[in-house]
């Protein structure tokens, strides 16, 4: 009733179809680099421009507190916040640089 049965000797993949079982996993890690990880790079290149370039007399946002700069240290800030209530932050927790004149 069942005949005998042959197994076919299994070709050896090609060339290209090992190139295109790797495509979409190569597509996906540019996809990745131009949606996440490019924009996070340019962000913090940008937040260290900032931070570099903090003086004396600067309004900014450290932590969500509106303060006026009064010391610069290499790793500190002296921020304002009230008249003689003076704290310090780290520069790397100062988010924002306020236009001058924004606090009164």
């Amino acid at each position: 009733m069942i005949g005998t049965a042959y197994a076919q000797a299994a070709g050896s993949p090609s060339q290209g179809d090992t190139l295109m079982g790797l495509l979409p996993i190569i597509l996906m890690f540019v996809i990745l680099y131009f949606l996440m990880i490019r924009p996070q790079m340019k962000k913090a290149k940008e937040h260290k421009t900032m931070i570099d370039g903090l003086q004396k007399g600067d309004e900014v946002v450290a932590v969500g507190i509106v303060g006026k700069i009064t010391k610069l240290d290499e790793n500190y800030v002296g921020l304002e916040v009230a008249d003689n209530v003076v704290i310090q932050v780290q520069k790397q927790a100062v988010n924002q640089l306020l236009p001058k004149g924004t606090i009164k």
